[in-house]
This record gives C-alpha cells, sequence and structure tokens, in this order.
C-alpha cells in the first residue's frame, strides 16, 4: 500500500498510552533498528557546501523520505494532505490525527482514499516533544489549537500550520478577530509567512510556516504584482467567493446542503478574519497605505475561490504592459496562470494552480483571481512550502491536473 503506516507506529498506534513513556521510547528505539535495519539517525548531519546545516534541507532522520505527522487528518484541509502526500516522492506520512475517528481506517473517513492506505487514525500525542523522529509535521487543526501545541513540538522539527494561529504578528488583531486570546506570542515571532510566491527565499529557510488563508491567498496573489510596482491608486475593492468547503466538513445552519444549495448571501462584511492578514501582508511589499475594502460571500458549489479586484491604477496601462508586468512578477512561479479574460474555478479545482486575469479601462482595472480553497489555498501550498524547507523542487508531488467537466 502507498505510505502505509510506519513499523514505529503500527506498533505503538495511537502515541497517547499509559505504560511510562521512556520505556516506550526505549522499545520503539530498539524496534525501529531491528525492523529498518539501521541505527536511530537522530544527529544532524555535517555541514553542507555553502556553509548552512544540512538539517535545514534535510531530514533530521537521515532517511531518504521526509517523516511526515498530521494533526488533524479528518477535515478536508487533511483529508486533502493526505491524498497529496500519500503519492509525494518524498514523503512518508508517519501518522495522522484525529482525535474522533482514533483508531479507524483512513480510508474508511475519507472514502475517496479508500484502498489507497493502511493508515489508520490515531490520537494526538500527549507528548508531542518526544515526536524526535519526525522531520515535519501538518497542523491541520481549529483555530486555538496550533498554538497549544507549538510550543511543546521539538525543537528542531519543521512546522507548517494550516490554521490562522500564527499568520498575524499583532496579539491585539489576533483577539480581535478569531475571538480569543494569542497564548504563544513567543513562538509567532519564528513563523515565516508561506505565501509561497511572494516569500520564497524565506520559506526555503524557514523552520516554522504560518501558511496564508485561502482567501488571503487569492486576493494577495491578484494585487501582488500591482502593489510591488506602485500602479494602485487610491482604495482597493476585494469581491471574494468561495464555496461551502471552506466552512469545514461539519455542516452549520449556514452552510448544510439544503441551505446552501440554491442560496448566495455575504457574511464577515468588514471583519474577515483575512483582512488584517493581507493587509499586514502588503506592508511587506511595499509601504501600504491604501484603504482595502474587503467583502466575502458565499457560493453554491463545494469548492473553489473567486475574488473580483477593483483597482483604480497610478498611470494609464495597456493591456500589454499589464500582461508583461504579471508574467514578470510571476516568470518563477509555475502555479500562476495568466489567463486571457476571467478565469474559472471549474478549471483550478483539485490543484494547485491559481488562475489571474484581467479587464482593462483605462485607469479602472479589474484583476480576477481563482483557485481551489483545499489545495493552493490550504493543503497544496503548505505541501508546496514543505518541497522547499526540505531542497526540493517546489512542484514535487503536485502536478495534479484538473478535471473537464
Amino acid at each position: 500500500m502507498a505510505n502505509g503506516c510506519s513499523p514505529l507506529y503500527q506498533l505503538n498506534c495511537p502515541l497517547e498510552c499509559e505504560e511510562d513513556t521512556s520505556d516506550w521510547v526505549d522499545f520503539a528505539k530498539q524496534n525501529v533498528t531491528k525492523m529498518m535495519g539501521k541505527e536511530s539517525t537522530n544527529s544532524r548531519r555535517a555541514e553542507a557546501d555553502a556553509g548552512v546545516h544540512a538539517s535545514q534541507h534535510f531530514p533530521v532522520s537521515g532517511s531518504s523520505a521526509i517523516r511526515v505527522g498530521i494533526f488533524g487528518g479528518s477535515g478536508y484541509g487533511g483529508s486533502e494532505l493526505l491524498r497529496i502526500l500519500l503519492f509525494h516522492p518524498n514523503a512518508e506520512i508517519v501518522f495522522v490525527t484525529a482525535n474522533e475517528q482514533a483508531g479507524k481506517a483512513v480510508g474508511e473517513v475519507h472514502r475517496n482514499l479508500n484502498g489507497l492506505t493502511d493508515l489508520n487514525f490515531s490520537r494526538a500525542p500527549e507528548k508531542p516533544e518526544l515526536l524526535t523522529d519526525i522531520d515535519c509535521v501538518f497542523l491541520a487543526l481549529p483555530h486555538g489549537q496550533a498554538m497549544d501545541i507549538v510550543p511543546d513540538l521539538p525543537s528542531g522539527m519543521k512546522v507548517i500550520d494550516l490554521s490562522g494561529d500564527f499568520r498575524l504578528r499583532d496579539a491585539d488583531a489576533f483577539a480581535q478577530h478569531y475571538g480569543r486570546p494569542h497564548t504563544a506570542m513567543e513562538s509567532q515571532g519564528g513563523f515565516v509567512y508561506g505565501l509561497t510566491e511572494t516569500n520564497r527565499e524565506a520559506v526555503r529557510e524557514a523552520r516554522l510556516i504560518a501558511n496564508p488563508g485561502c482567501f488571503a491567498t487569492a486576493t494577495l496573489l491578484g494585487l501582488a504584482p500591482l502593489v510591488a510596482n506602485n500602479l494602485i491608486a487610491g482604495r482597493v475593492v476585494v469581491d471574494a467567493k468561495t464555496g461551502s468547503s471552506g466552512s469545514g466538513a461539519k455542516p452549520a445552519a449556514n452552510t448544510h446542503h439544503p441551505q446552501r444549495m440554491n442560496s448566495f448571501y455575504a457574511y464577515k462584511p468588514f471583519t474577515h478574519q483575512h483582512v488584517p492578514e493581507i493587509e499586514q501582508e502588503l506592508k511587506t511589499l511595499v509601504d501600504w497605505t491604501s484603504e482595502l475594502v474587503f467583502m466575502t460571500h458565499s457560493l453554491p458549489v463545494a469548492r473553489g475561490i473567486f475574488a473580483s479586484i477593483y483597482v483604480e491604477t497610478s498611470v494609464a496601462l495597456t493591456e500589454e504592459k499589464l500582461q508583461s508586468t504579471f508574467a514578470d512578477f510571476y516568470g518563477d512561479s509555475f502555479f500562476i496562470r495568466l489567463v486571457k479574460g476571467s478565469p474559472d474555478i471549474n478549471w483550478v479545482k483539485t490543484t494547485n494552480f491559481c488562475d489571474i486575469g484581467f479587464a482593462l479601462r483605462g485607469r479602472q482595472l479589474v484583476v480576477f483571481s481563482a483557485l481551489d480553497n483545499l489545495v493552493k489555498g490550504a493543503a497544496g501550498q503548505a505541501v508546496q512550502n514543505m518541497n522547499l524547507m526540505f531542497g526540493l523542487d517546489e512542484k514535487t508531488g503536485l502536478m495534479l491536473a484538473g478535471t473537464n467537466p
């Protein structure tokens, strides 16, 4: 089976047990040595030729595969991480947690993965500091849970958080938009914002990644070339729409299918939690002072985000100049596709692409941005960042074609 549960976790899954933990670690190490035919290799490699520690780009385990753990695998984001990582040529999924589904087969919970893996869900480990044989963890948890886990993880482990816990650098802004105080701001300072296309070099050298929000990804990718080239004058208006999967796997009153299937409505006007995230990141590109009006709407589709971004340009542009501005900015970005006119969420669903188009009339410009909220807006971008963090081509494991229709 592809990426079945490793011998260590077949013997001791879930990690939580009533036995003395030190005995468990000794037992596990002995069995890993026997079954894998080699000694434990938790020590770091020698320095690379460039003078950078190899542990920045290679698994600390010394294995050719990146040993991965997933916290929160039962939701849509976790499901997509599994779908991608099961077939990643350089990754081995060692464990995946889901407390409510603990003990169940992954293929039983995510039926699209039935027959593709032997993995079972486990409970979250009580002592995450003991996960010293794991190279990278993905935290696909509800907002507020990652900040309880990150401070206890091994100091050499690479961490990619898909929640909003470590995106905002301002504790007051976090409390205002997420409705809870931040309890791990001392850890937040070590996180790099993982919008790959605008922060590639910082991601490459990072140990801790705050994966961007889905709306923020679509908006920032649409705006970044304009902002970086000082081509915006005045207010920016973003009209963004998302499919129901953005609300998570558990239905609520306004996301239940009978309510959603023929409905269309706005939500969180002026207060969406991605607003401060977008503004924070725009300020890293230039001295951003423009007003941002950001409105989100609920689409009667399962997946996909479509953003219409309205701006007035600082100078008159031709379509050729605008096209070349975006093409130059994203010249090294495989997952950005520039399209003529409007993109369509149908052509980005299940892929890691963001399709960008535009319409221009004098200095009035609308940029269209379309992506899959669960892939480029979540799991796909997380794996793209993992690839860079371990010195891989960022496309590795992400050559995902959409469907037609």
